[in-house]
This record gives C-alpha cells, sequence and structure tokens, in this order.
C-alpha cells in the first residue's frame, strides 16, 4: 500500500494508529467507557440514518409466549442461574420478536443473502430481557469498534449507490476472522426460507449467574420445531420475481391460521475462564463452540401466537438492546456484546426518542412496571403514578420517592486485572481452521452452491483482492480455495504466492489444540 494516503483520524483530528481494537483491561478485556474514539465513531454511526434503522431495516414481527421447563438439560436451571424466567416452570412469560434482513433497506427484499436478525422480547416478572441474535450462530468481526467498517464496505457504495462485490471481498480479504460467516453466508444458508424455519442464536457470550454468585459462559440459542429450510440462489431468484416480501407473508398467514411457530430454548454451558486448551478464545463471536463438546441443552420453548395489530407502532417501534437483562443472566467481556450494548440503545434513543420505552411494545409488563427518576425529554407522555412523593425525582431522600431493591445475597464479583491498551485477540488459529470445518460439512450442493455464490462475486472483483480472497480459502480447505479459483478464472499458484497478511499471523502458526472432551460443565468458582 502506498504511505502517501492521508492518514485517518478521529473527528477531531487526532490520528487513529489502531482502527481495529477497543481499549481494554488485557487482551479480554473488559472494555473501559472511556473509549473516546470508539464511542465518537460508534455513536455517529448509529446516527446515519433517519428514520429507518441502520441495520435490520426490513422486518417483520409477532408476540406469543415462552414457558421454562426449569431445567438446563438434566440439571435443574436454578444450578446455574436465578433468572425467574428460565427457573420458574408453568410461567407464561410474553414475547414480542422482530425478523429482519441486516444490510437492505426497509424496502429490500427479503431473498437477498444477508444474516436474519432473531431479536426476542421477554418480558419476565423481573422486567425486560432483550436477546438479540442472528440466524446464524456467529459473526464477521470480533471487535465492536470494526462494525461501521464492515456495515460501510457492505452497504451501497456512497457513489454508485450499488452494492458493489469489490468492497465486500476488499474488506473481507483484510479480516481473516470474517471467513467462517462468510462461509455460512455464502452457502445456502446465507438465504433462509423464512422466518419460520430458521433458526435463531443470541451470537455472544453471555453468563449466568445462580444464587449463590457463581458464573458460567453461556451461548442461547433458537431451534425451529419447523425445522430448517434454506434456498438456493436460483430459488430466490425466482421468487424474488413475483414478491419481495415473502417471508412477512409466510410467518403473518401460518399464524393467522393458527399454524403457530415454535422454537425450543437451548443454552451451550462452559465453566467461567479463558480456556487455554481451546484454539479459540470462547468470547470470540466469530467462532462456534463445537456442539459435541459443549452441547445444546434445552431450557425452554417459544411459541408466536399473534400477529401485531399495527405494522408501525409495534414491529416498527419495537426497540431492543444487548444490555437488556435480567438478573441472573451477565455480561461477558466479549468485546462486541460490549460495544453493542452501547450501540443499539443508543440508536433507539436516537432512532425512536428517549422515551421509547413508554411505548406499549417495548414496556415492561404489569408485573415489573418501570419505576424510574428519569422525567421529560421528547414525546414524554406519563411520569410513573406509583412512586410515592410525585415531588421527589431524585435518590435517596428521607421524605418519599423510590428506594433501591434489596441486593442479591451473593453478588457475582469478576476479578479484572490487566494493562489498558488495544489488544487483538491472539488465538487466531480457528479463523481458517473452522471455515475450512464448515466448508466440509455442508453436502455437495451445499458446496456447490458456495463455489458458484463466491466465485461469480470474485469474477467482478479486482486481480489484488480475488488473489488475496483465493490465498484465505485455500488455507481454510485446499479445495475450497481450488474450486473458487477454477470458478473465477483466479491463477491459484500466484495467490497461494502470497505473503501473510502484514501484522496478521500466518495460518501455518498454529499451535497443537487440546482436545476438550469432557462434554459436561464444570462446577465454576465463586469470583475473587
Amino acid at each position: 500500500m502506498s504511505d502517501k494516503r492521508p492518514t485517518l483520524t478521529t473527528r477531531q483530528g487526532h490520528p487513529v494508529s489502531d482502527n481495529q481494537s477497543l481499549r481494554s483491561v488485557g487482551e479480554r478485556g473488559p472494555a473501559t467507557l472511556e473509549n473516546y474514539q470508539f464511542i465518537e465513531k460508534i455513536t455517529h454511526f448509529d446516527r446515519e440514518r433517519i428514520p429507518e434503522r441502520v441495520v435490520h431495516a426490513r422486518g417483520t414481527g409477532a408476540h406469543g409466549y415462552f414457558k421454562a421447563y426449569g431445567k438446563i438439560g438434566n440439571e435443574p436451571a436454578s444450578k446455574y442461574t436465578r433468572a425467574k424466567v428460565l427457573t420458574q416452570t408453568g410461567v407464561r412469560t410474553p414475547v414480542f420478536v422482530r425478523f429482519s434482513t441486516v444490510i437492505g433497506g426497509k424496502d429490500s427484499p427479503e431473498t437477498a443473502r444477508d444474516p436474519r436478525g432473531f431479536a426476542v422480547k421477554l418480558k419476565t416478572v423481573d422486567g425486560n430481557w432483550d436477546l438479540v441474535g442472528n440466524n446464524l450462530k456467529i459473526f464477521f468481526i470480533r471487535d465492536a469498534i470494526k462494525f461501521p467498517d464492515m456495515i460501510h464496505a457492505f452497504k451501497p457504495d456512497p457513489v454508485t449507490n450499488r452494492q458493489e462485490p469489490w468492497r465486500f471481498y476488499d474488506f473481507v480479504s483484510q479480516s481473516p476472522e470474517t471467513l467462517h460467516m462468510v462461509t455460512w453466508v455464502k452457502s445456502p444458508w446465507g438465504i433462509p426460507a423464512n422466518y419460520r424455519e430458521m433458526e435463531g442464536a443470541g451470537v455472544n457470550t453471555y453468563k449466568l449467574v445462580n444464587d449463590q454468585g457463581m458464573a458460567h459462559l453461556v451461548k442461547f440459542h433458537w431451534r425451529p420445531k419447523q425445522g430448517v429450510r434454506n434456498l438456493t440462489a436460483a430459488q430466490a431468484a425466482d421468487i424474488q420475481t413475483h414478491d419481495t416480501g415473502h417471508a412477512t407473508k409466510d410467518l403473518y398467514d401460518a399464524i393467522a391460521r393458527g399454524d403457530f411457530p415454535e422454537w425450543e430454548f437451548c443454552v451451550q454451558l462452559m465453566a467461567d475462564g479463558d480456556h487455554p486448551e481451546l484454539d479459540f478464545d470462547p468470547l470470540d463471536d466469530t467462532k462456534r463452540w463445537p456442539e459435541d463438546q459443549f452441547p445444546l441443552l434445552p431450557v425452554g420453548r417459544m411459541v408466536l401466537d399473534r400477529n401485531p395489530d399495527n405494522v408501525f407502532t409495534e414491529t416498527e417501534q419495537s426497540a431492543f438492546g444487548t444490555g437488556v437483562l435480567v438478573d441472573g443472566v451477565d455480561f461477558s467481556d466479549d468485546k462486541m456484546l460490549q460495544g453493542r450494548t452501547l450501540s443499539y440503545s443508543d440508536t433507539q434513543r436516537y432512532r425512536v426518542g428517549p422515551n421509547y420505552l413508554q411505548l406499549p411494545v417495548n414496556a415492561p409488563q404489569e408485573k415489573a412496571q418501570a419505576h424510574t427518576n428519569q422525567r421529560d425529554g421528547q414525546m414524554a407522555y406519563y411520569v410513573d403514578a406509583d412512586a410515592g412523593n410525585k415531588h421527589i425525582n431524585y435518590e435517596p431522600s428521607t421524605v418519599g420517592g423510590l428506594q433501591e431493591a434489596p441486593r442479591p445475597d451473593k453478588e457475582y464479583h469478576q476479578w479484572v486485572e490487566g494493562h489498558l491498551g488495544r489488544y487483538q485477540t491472539s488465538r487466531t488459529a480457528d479463523d481458517y481452521r473452522q471455515a475450512g470445518e464448515r466448508y466440509r460439512s455442508f453436502q455437495d450442493w451445499e458446496r456447490d452452491e458456495l463455489i458458484a455464490n463466491i466465485g461469480g462475486d470474485l469474477r467482478q472483483c479486482p486481480e489484488p483482492i480475488q488473489l488475496r480472497m483465493v490465498w484465505h480459502l485455500w488455507h481454510c480447505d485446499e479445495d475450497y480455495g481450488r474450486r473458487v479459483a477454477q470458478t473465477a478464472g483466479i491463477d491459484l499458484e500466484k495467490a497461494k504466492a502470497l505473503p501473510p497478511l502484514p501484522g496478521k499471523p500466518a495460518p501455518h502458526e498454529r499451535r497443537a489444540a487440546t482436545t476438550y472432551t469432557s462434554g459436561k460443565v464444570e462446577e465454576a468458582a465463586p469470583a475473587k
């Protein structure tokens, strides 16, 4: 690259020497509130479009309910969490779910090759819990500071107003962590047949905390009882010729005729810790936890049984945030989760307004009615009616108003220690290995679709991007790289001769992985 290019700066004009990493305490986090460069970047990104969402603009929603089994696998759920929504049986928790595509605008076709949003608002007796995820179990990037760049690369060119393959692969070719997700999205899994026959996943790593203050790492998953079905590019193109909203119609019609879609809610659990025996960091959202080592354990079931009365007031004004958790579910130091937690709710305050939680679709259920000292702001239309003395909008007070809730008997305390700086994960072997494993796991027809889709895209890209992408794919799996090169007419030997990306570990520099074979969850120790 030319060293004569202008230097990247913040909007304050400060030179940016690391545009890849949040400031965090040590390599694994947590992130810190004084991440000025990130906060400036992500809050500006949240405000790039009005009034529709910057991402997940095209979508539909439905109401329903969730019921917990009271167990996680064969053990009481209370062993792992004190969240009532997961431990109490017989309780019908209201839910609202919004399904969506990611990149396209509000009127874009639902046949687009794109991850699908799967956002669930559970209105529990302890307040709202938003589980905001996708249909695929991973994501493109593992550090939230890269999110605006990723979306800009995937969105239409600001000059031509077209989604250009070279922009997508230009970003991907410089970010090996994306290879796993690219392998999923460019396969038939990138076009679900509809929203009912689609998996959901929280994607990020969270923690479950029990009443003893002990934590386990957790991944959340939704498995459709209807099964999973995806489309080929040809099938999607055929549907798009006569219907750009086929998935919305399918969901609406199914609920209207009483064919209520259902998902089983499952978790994967892992003892809290960094797990050096694994070739990947459990907090890295570009990686899947192998299900033969960390099985999916059933927790409950969700049924969608009611369509919205009004699309705008319920579906479009529904607002979700990854920071909306209930007691017994907690954050991990997953850098995408920490960045999303700021970005999502910040977007809603900007897009819908600071009082978006007063809207019925977003407000908690009556048993968990909100009582705050927050006042005023755009579109405020009520003040908490039973907060005691209405004159007191502060706490503490001796003459009325609100008071703090009792603390749990044993709180979860995470020990945090490390040098503050900008870090990239050093455990990158699975950037290539998991993508290769996914390629080999596909059925023949899925591999054929994957090769045709990526090969067709790369034919439209400049040679440097073509060569680097083939280099990456060949290191994921030799057959993968060879077939893409043949399909796109790219010189495989020329691609293989490229050096590793500057500043990135070479794919062959992999330590031998220690197989994690226990298949069970270790007992977590109380935090220090």
